[in-house]
């Protein structure tokens, strides 16, 4: 059975077991997800929402820029070594690394250094989930189903309920460089969507890793000039165990499990049916927040949460009639 990471000869980099029973193997191009997939987006998306905690353990840590270096540094290394290059052009790898690693994470984790909060963060990036359909409808014709645009208008009530009560937990600065962090988002998804339609058999951690070889330029830069030397070295000289865990934690779960079956699943569906999944991002990064930084459940966000699954209801069981 094939899985997100088809296509490996190293034993060291096939997909775990556990994970391979709810891949697919082969392409869909459906409206609506199968049971499998619709699981493998929820462990996504989990992954993603849980972590805007542990992004804040390490900016406790680390400069930002240098933050997000090292977590491309440990996904490029040592994997790169025994991935072969995968076969789509070097501007494709090129656009999906400056994308994700510096327009997404980078802008990320500098908005999150102080100028957005944790559980605001994670509801503003999920704008990307309307940049990602509104690119997808330029470069492919793909559009929306009046059912689609009914449960997008449920979820965003949801998100504008989430805004409401954490407005005061941002500055401008904070959203704008958030909302950057979501575009680029969006030009990744593309960008690997693309990728895999044009190669099918495309072995998508190798697509992950070769790829980060152009996020660290940027980042390793920018950290140099905005960050400078003497904070970078007192940021690696008095980085613990914890610090290193939670930076492995950023390459290993989030982008090499996350990234890469999150564009297995674009490749496979229309972007306004995956997409739409991130939505439960904040619901996730609101519980983590909750269960390991105290911060209260109270009627308002489960209201939110309601929206939201009712929106991603509508657009995930919703039968056209034939």
């Amino acid at each position: 059975m094939r899985s997100c990471y088809a296509g490996m000869t190293e034993p060291v980099w096939r997909t775990p077991a556990i994970v391979q029973p709810v891949l697919g193997a082969n392409a869909v191009n459906s409206p609506h997800l199968s049971l499998r997939h619709v699981l493998l987006a929820l462990a996504i998306v989990f992954v993603w929402g849980t972590n805007f905690v542990v992004i804040r353990i390490g900016l406790n840590a680390l400069p930002p820029l240098l933050f997000a270096s090292l977590r491309f540094t440990l996904v490029l290394l040592p994997a790169v070594f025994f991935l072969p290059r995968p076969q789509v052009s070097w501007s494709n790898l090129a656009l999906y690394g400056v994308a994700v690693g510096f327009g997404q994470f980078g802008l990320l984790f500098l908005a999150m250094d102080g100028m957005i909060s944790p559980g605001l963060a994670s509801l503003v990036v999920q704008m990307q989930v309307f940049f990602t359909i509104a690119i997808s409808m330029l470069r492919s014709g793909e559009r929306l189903a009046a059912h689609q645009i009914a449960a997008f208008v449920l979820a965003l009530a949801g998100m504008a309920v989430i805004a409401a009560h954490n407005g005061h937990g941002t500055t401008d600065m904070g959203l704008g460089l958030t909302l950057a962090a979501a575009t680029g988002w969006a030009i990744s998804n593309q960008a690997a969507r693309e990728a895999v339609k044009a190669n099918p058999g495309l072995n998508i951690l190798a697509y992950v890793v070769w790829a980060s070889l152009f996020a660290l330029p940027p980042l390793y830069l920018l950290s140099l000039l905005r960050e400078g030397w003497p904070a970078i070295e007192n940021g690696l000289a008095h980085a613990s165990l914890a610090t290193w865990a939670v930076v492995l934690w950023q390459s290993v779960g989030n982008t090499m499990f996350g990234y890469g079956c999150w564009a297995f699943l674009l490749s496979r569906y229309p972007a306004a049916t995956i997409t739409p999944m991130s939505l439960l991002v904040p619901v996730f990064g609101f519980g983590a927040s909750a269960l390991l930084l105290g911060e209260p459940l109270e009627e308002w966000k489960i209201a939110a949460t309601l929206l939201v699954m009712g929106g991603l209801a509508i657009n995930l069981l919703w039968r056209r009639r034939a």
